[in-house]
C-alpha cells in the first residue's frame, strides 16, 4: 500500500494531547505516536500516512498532517492477558499543522473526490488511490507547514525516495542560540572555511547553519545550552554530511574528510599579508631584515 489517511475528528486530537504532538515536531522534526484503528491495517513499515481532520457537512474534511507507519500492525494486551479489540500501528508523524490551520472547506475534497470512509471517528483509515498522491504533494506544498530554512522541506512535499532529509534538533532551529553561536565564532563553516558572506556578499549573511556537537539523545533532562561551546557554524554541505551518519560526525573528523580529499581551508589573501610573507622569505634567506 503506497499511501493512507488516517481521520480523526478534534475530540479525539484533543484525546491525544494533539497540541503537544505539534510542538515536538516543530521543535525536534518528528513525534512518534502509537495509532489505535479498529481492524487490522493492510499497511506496513514504510507506507506514507496522511493526517485528515473528519469535519462537519459545513466544514469540511482538511488535511492536517504527515508521517511513516513505522510498525507491521499489532495488538497490544489488556489488564488480564486479555487482547485488545483493537489494532495498532506506529507513526512517526514530520509535519503538523495545528487545529485551524488544516486545510480549508472544499480543498482536501478535490484531492478524494471520493470524500473519507465511513468508520470510527478516531481511528478510521484508508488507501490513497495513486492518482491522489501527486495532488495531495501539491496541496500540502500550498497549504502545508512553512519553514524559513531552505535546507527543510516538510514531509510530504515530495516523494520520501526523492529527497534526503537533514534532521536537525531543536538547539540547531533555536534563533537565539544560533545567533549567539555565530557572534562568537563566525560566519565562516568550522569544518571546510567556506563563507556564505565572502562568496555571496550581504545576501549570504544569514545562510550558515549552526550544528550541536553533542548528540542531544545523549544529555539529560536537566541540560542547559551553551551556545558557544554546544553549537559551531557549519555550511549547508558540512550539516548535511556530519548528520548522514548516527552519531553525527564531529568536527574533526569532517577537517579529516575536507583535507584528504584535497580541498584545504583557506581565505582571500590581502596585499598587506603577501608582502609580509616575502618579506619573512627573504629575511629567511638571509637578506637584509
Amino acid at each position: 500500500m503506497a499511501a493512507v489517511i488516517l481521520a480523526v475528528d478534534a475530540d479525539a486530537l484533543h484525546r491525544r494531547d494533539y497540541r503537544a504532538a505539534v510542538e515536538h515536531v516543530a521543535e525536534s522534526g518528528r513525534f512518534v505516536d502509537r495509532w489505535r484503528l479498529d481492524s487490522r491495517p493492510g499497511t506496513g513499515p514504510g507506507t506514507e500516512a496522511w493526517l485528515v481532520l473528519r469535519g462537519s457537512s459545513t466544514q469540511g474534511n482538511g488535511l492536517l498532517g504527515h508521517g511513516l507507519v513505522l510498525s507491521e500492525p499489532y495488538q497490544v494486551p489488556a489488564a488480564g492477558d486479555v487482547a485488545d479489540t483493537g489494532w495498532f500501528i506506529t507513526v512517526v508523524f514530520d509535519s503538523l499543522l495545528p487545529v485551524g490551520e488544516q486545510t480549508g472547506p472544499g480543498v482536501f475534497e478535490s484531492a478524494i473526490p471520493g470524500g473519507l470512509p465511513d468508520g470510527a471517528a478516531g481511528g478510521s483509515l484508508m488507501a490513497v488511490p495513486p492518482s491522489s498522491e501527486p495532488v495531495l504533494r501539491r496541496l500540502w506544498r500550498d497549504h502545508g507547514p512553512a519553514t524559513t530554512d531552505p535546507d527543510e522541506l516538510p514531509g510530504g512535499t515530495f516523494p520520501p525516495d526523492a529527497v534526503r532529509q537533514v534532521q536537525v534538533n531543536r538547539y540547531e532551529r533555536d534563533p537565539d542560540a544560533r545567533r549567539s553561536c555565530v557572534a562568537f565564532h563566525g560566519t565562516s563553516c568550522a569544518a571546510c572555511g567556506f563563507s556564505f558572506e565572502a562568496t555571496y556578499g550581504g545576501a549570504g549573511t544569514a545562510m550558515i547553519a549552526v550544528h550541536h556537537l553533542v548528540p542531544p539523545e545523549l544529555l539529560g533532562n536537566g541540560y542547559q545550552l551553551d551556545p558557544v561551546a554546544d553549537l559551531v557554524p557549519l555550511c549547508r554541505n558540512c550539516h548535511a554530511m556530519a548528520h548522514s551518519e548516527n552519531p553525527p560526525l564531529t568536527v574533526a573528523e569532517l577537517r579529516t574528510m575536507v583535507s584528504a580529499s584535497g580541498h584545504m581551508l583557506g581565505h582571500v589573501v590581502s596585499t598587506s599579508e603577501l608582502q609580509a610573507q616575502a618579506d619573512a622569505r627573504r629575511i629567511l634567506e638571509g637578506g637584509p631584515a
